[in-house]
């Protein structure tokens, strides 16, 4: 059993979601963690040690040390700094609020760098998955144009459920004509969060559009079309959840929080719920390339 110390508080965790940063940091591929270490980023609970005001409340958060510099989320009690916990919004489950740590603060640093508002005509490559659902939320929220890309029929139906018009990419449809069928003058932003559309979505901007970037391929190198880029006066914006800590995630979280207890964010949806005790299994499942979005639950909460 962790101990709290000042300014700390004990959390038992009753949910936590599983990401893909945690999957490589397991497999070696973070040198900056320091080890030994309990993985895991995002989480929801209920806070059983530390201030007085604090004891009791069901909280969530996320951030960069969990994980890597400190013992993060894959366990059934965990300790976190007082001030990287914010209230869970009572509207969600601790599963549905442990699955959107860093999906929703990736999107929301996304979202605001690229100045994404009212009008917005946007494009979320990836919008299937877990940021880019939660790009499409948040955006919606803000009042943009959104147009969601996508590389399999069965995940057009998936953006569909959700509200979205979609583009179904493939070499007869690339990115740019897909773009231009619903955006004739191009998109302004342009949120990949596949790291494979790079060069394609800088075709498919409008005149000083942006290109956000959430992921690069394996061996970190892309081949991008310059010419193309300062012809539009384009940007490419990088998005790294890593230098947001658990109090920067606090802010992030609790303007979210407050927009979905108040019906103006739609809850996370399609979550694949596994005991903690399945944590190995279900790692592997997603190093195959499982892209479900996984979240492990307590036993108790999978049997409530």
């Amino acid at each position: 059993m962790p101990k709290p110390g000042e300014g700390e508080v004990l959390v038992k965790v009753k949910a936590a979601g599983l990401n893909q940063s945690d999957v490589s940091n397991v497999l070696g591929r973070h040198p900056y963690t320091t080890l030994p270490r309990t993985p895991g980023r995002d989480f929801s609970g209920v806070v059983m040690e530390g201030p007085a005001e604090l004891v009791g409340k069901q909280v969530w958060g996320t951030g960069k040390e969990l994980g890597f510099a400190r013992d993060g989320t894959h366990a059934e009690y965990m300790v976190v700094p007082a001030g990287g916990i914010a209230l869970k919004p009572r509207s969600l489950s601790f599963s549905q609020a442990a699955s959107c740590g860093v999906p929703y603060t990736t999107a929301w640093s996304a979202l605001e760098r690229c100045g994404v508002g009212k009008g917005t005509r946007l494009v979320i490559v990836g919008a299937a998955g877990a940021v880019g659902s939660a790009a499409a939320s948040l955006a919606r929220w803000r009042g943009a144009d959104i147009v969601g890309a996508v590389r399999r029929p069965e995940q057009v139906a998936i953006v569909g459920a959700r509200g979205l018009r979609s583009i179904l990419l493939s070499e007869e449809n690339p990115l740019a004509q897909g773009v231009k069928e619903h955006f004739s003058g191009g998109a302004e932003v342009i949120l990949d969060t596949t790291g494979s559309w790079l060069p394609q979505s800088i075709q498919a901007l409008a005149q000083s559009g942006r290109v956000a970037v959430i992921v690069a391929p394996r061996d970190g190198q892309v081949n991008v079309p310059v010419r193309d880029l300062y012809r539009r006066g384009a940007s490419i914006v990088g998005i790294n959840s890593m230098l947001y800590g658990t109090a920067d995630c606090v802010q992030i979280l609790t303007q979210i929080g407050m927009a979905f207890d108040a019906g103006e964010l739609r809850a996370p949806d399609r979550l694949q719920e596994r005991p903690f005790e399945a944590a190995l299994e279900v790692y592997a499942e997603v190093n195959r390339g499982s892209k479900g979005k996984f979240v492990f639950v307590t036993r108790e909460s999978l049997t409530s």
